[in-house]
C-alpha cells in the first residue's frame, strides 16, 4: 500500500520547493485572469441576449454572475491540464533533482510541442465532459459518476503521457502506461476530484505533475510482486 501511495506523498512533502511554489502562484495568476475573462465574457453575452428581451438591471447581472460561475467550473478541468502541460518541465526537473538525481538530462520537448500538446489534452477532456454530460441527462443518476471516471482517464493518462514522454519515445510511452494504468486511473481520479474543490484545484498541475514522475519511475522499475494490471 505505501508503495502505492508514496508518489502523492512525495509530491505533497516537496510542495515547500521553490520550483513549486514558483508554479503554485503562476497557477493562481492563470486562474484568476481566465475566471475573469469568463465571467466578462458571459456578462456581455447575457447582456446581449437579454437586452433584445426587454430584460435589464440586476436580472442580467444575477443570471451573468451565476453563468460565469458555472462555466468557471465546467472548464476549469480541461484548463487545469493545459496549465500542467505548460510547467511539467519545471516540476519533474525539480522532482528529479530532489528523488532521482542520478538520471541524465530529459530530452524535453519545445515549449510549441509542449502546448500544443496541453491543448490537446485539455480539448480531449472538454469533449469527453461534453459526452458524459450528455450521457447523464440521458442516464439520470450515473452522470457524476460517469463524467468522474472520464476525467480521471483523460487527465491521468495525459499527464503520464507528457511525463514519461520526456524520457522515451511516444510508442514506449504507450507500453509503459499499459503497465500501469491501475494506478494512473486512481491518480487521475484524485486530480478529477480535486479539479472541483475551490483552491485545492490550484495545485492539480503540481501534484499531478510530481506524482506522474514518481509513477513513471515505479513502473519502469516494479516487478511481477508489484505488477498493476
Amino acid at each position: 500500500m505505501y508503495r502505492l501511495l508514496y508518489p502523492l506523498t512525495r509530491a505533497i512533502g516537496q510542495m515547500r520547493d521553490r520550483a513549486f511554489l514558483g508554479v503554485v502562484w503562476r497557477c493562481l495568476a492563470w486562474s484568476t485572469v481566465c475566471f475573469v475573462a469568463l465571467h466578462i465574457l458571459a456578462v456581455w453575452a447575457a447582456e446581449r441576449v437579454l437586452h433584445r428581451h426587454g430584460l435589464l438591471g440586476w436580472a442580467v447581472d444575477l443570471l451573468a454572475s451565476f453563468g460565469a460561475t458555472l462555466l468557471a467550473a465546467w472548464l476549469f478541468l480541461p484548463l487545469a491540464a493545459v496549465i500542467a502541460t505548460l510547467y511539467i518541465e519545471r516540476i519533474a526537473a525539480a522532482v528529479e533533482h530532489r528523488y532521482y538525481p542520478g538520471l541524465p538530462p530529459a530530452q524535453g520537448a519545445s515549449i510549441a510541442t509542449q502546448v500544443w500538446d496541453g491543448v490537446c489534452l485539455g480539448g480531449r477532456i472538454l469533449l469527453l465532459n461534453l459526452l458524459a454530460l450528455v450521457l447523464a441527462l440521458i442516464l439520470p443518476g450515473i452522470g457524476v459518476l460517469l463524467a468522474w471516471a472520464i476525467a480521471a482517464y483523460a487527465l491521468g493518462r495525459g499527464l503520464f503521457m507528457m511525463v514519461a514522454m520526456r524520457r522515451m519515445p511516444r510508442g514506449a510511452a504507450n507500453a509503459t502506461y499499459r503497465s500501469a494504468r491501475g494506478i494512473i486511473f486512481g491518480y487521475g481520479g484524485v486530480m478529477a476530484l480535486a479539479a472541483y474543490l475551490p483552491l485545492l484545484n490550484l495545485f492539480i498541475p503540481i501534484l499531478g505533475t510530481a506524482s506522474m514522475v514518481h509513477i513513471l519511475d515505479l513502473a519502469l522499475t516494479r516487478t511481477r510482486e508489484y505488477a498493476w494490471r
